[in-house]
């Protein structure tokens, strides 16, 4: 493996305080080394929240088990722990903590509940980088924990992703599944993905977001730029080139967005205050985030009157505005009975998808896009 890779497997590990770390192709591919470590199989049960990306069920399809979902509280968008134990079966193997946009899950209760029927909790911290929880980091509860790097996450590395755990046998595992099977990106996808680096830092903006995203969703669905989501894998179609390690230029990128991670994460905790400061002034009605969570938040999100309208308002005005999620599993190309979820299956999950919008908190964010995306907001009104 690539010096590069190694270096950022180091660096990742040691700031956060575990054993060890492994580097994946995505953050999908990650889950799918746990999972496959852990001899998850046929007639098998995952358990993860109603209200998440539709890639974090498809390595648990891969792998022909079932996808069970749990309904979210609405303050932190986190599965329910109350609801958990309903959902666990003699066929329950794993229990996925998503640590959505950045909050933390209440970690504790989840491990009581999934330890007190011997089942191992697995973190989805791809949201999280940084969040803690009664002082301790997410990422370093469960038995292990995986990571993205994609685009829109906290750091990115083009796309990317990583194990972590402290659990020397499960990490020997993997890392035995990843030296079997996984093979390395090919030159031309290598020299694409450095490319595409180089032109995001150039011209992603807050005033460029919505044309450069529905660029590059165009370019993606022709194949001529390296995506995060390839359409089989929306079919649930494994592909020879799915189980894929991390290539040299992903790993030297995120060896120089770990120096900046400081300087990263500390941005974000001051704009989301300016965030809490601007909508407190309007009377914007906040949830209330327990005082032992700290979360670095990925995005901000928050639930308007009309999400349609706030994103065709956002795009006129040439605003950046999330909309993550969409859907209970966000940006599904299929139906979501081909994925084990069923439309009022989870009823809060599904009222947060037609809310929720999200505001921008990344480096190139500044405090006057922050006033703006508020007084945007403002002019639609908050959820009743």
């Amino acid at each position: 493996m690539a010096d590069a890779v190694e270096r950022f497997e180091g660096a990742f590990a040691r700031w956060l305080g575990v054993r060890s770390a492994c580097a994946f192709w995505k953050g999908r591919v990650a889950l799918y080394a746990i999972l496959r470590a852990l001899g998850i199989g046929e007639g098998d049960e995952v358990i993860l929240p109603g209200y998440t990306c539709v890639m974090d069920v498809n390595p648990i399809k891969y792998l022909g088990a079932r996808a069970v979902f749990v309904d979210i509280e609405p303050a932190t968008y986190n599965l329910d722990v109350r609801l958990l134990e309903e959902k666990i079966t003699p066929r329950t193997k794993v229990v996925i903590a998503q640590h959505t946009y950045g909050y933390p899950c209440e970690m504790d209760a989840m491990l009581q509940v999934a330890g007190r029927h011997g089942i191992p909790v697995v973190e989805d911290c791809c949201l999280a980088l940084g969040s803690t929880y009664k002082g301790k980091r997410c990422g370093t509860f469960g038995l292990a924990s995986y990571w993205s790097f994609q685009w829109n996450k906290l750091f990115t590395t083009g796309i990317g992703g990583m194990v972590t755990t402290s659990d020397r046998e499960l990490a020997e595992k993997i890392a035995r599944v990843r030296d079997a099977e996984a093979c390395g990106p090919g030159t031309k996808e290598a020299l694409l993905l450095s490319a595409e680096r180089v032109v995001r830092r150039a011209l992603l903006f807050p005033w460029t977001f919505a044309l450069l995203e529905s660029t590059f969703r165009w370019l993606v669905d022709r194949g001529l730029v390296v995506g995060s989501s390839a359409t089989a894998e929306y079919k649930q179609q494994i592909g020879q080139d799915f189980f894929k390690t991390m290539g040299a230029g992903q790993g030297r990128a995120g060896l120089a967005a770990m120096r900046r991670l400081d300087a990263n994460i500390a941005h974000r905790r001051h704009l989301t205050k300016v965030y809490d400061a601007l909508l407190d002034a309007c009377a914007w009605p906040r949830p209330a985030i327990p005082n032992h969570m700290d979360p670095v938040l990925v995005r901000y999100p928050v639930r308007v009157a009309d999400k349609a309208a706030a994103v065709a308002l956002a795009r006129h005005r040439r605003l950046e505005l999330g909309t993550w999620f969409d859907c209970p599993l966000h940006q599904i190309l299929a139906s979501l009975e081909e994925y084990d979820y069923h439309p009022g299956m989870c009823p809060n999950a599904e009222k947060a998808a037609r809310e929720v919008v999200n505001l921008p908190l990344h480096p190139r964010a500044k405090e006057r896009h922050a006033r703006e995306s508020v007084e945007l907001i403002a002019e639609i009104g908050p959820a009743a």
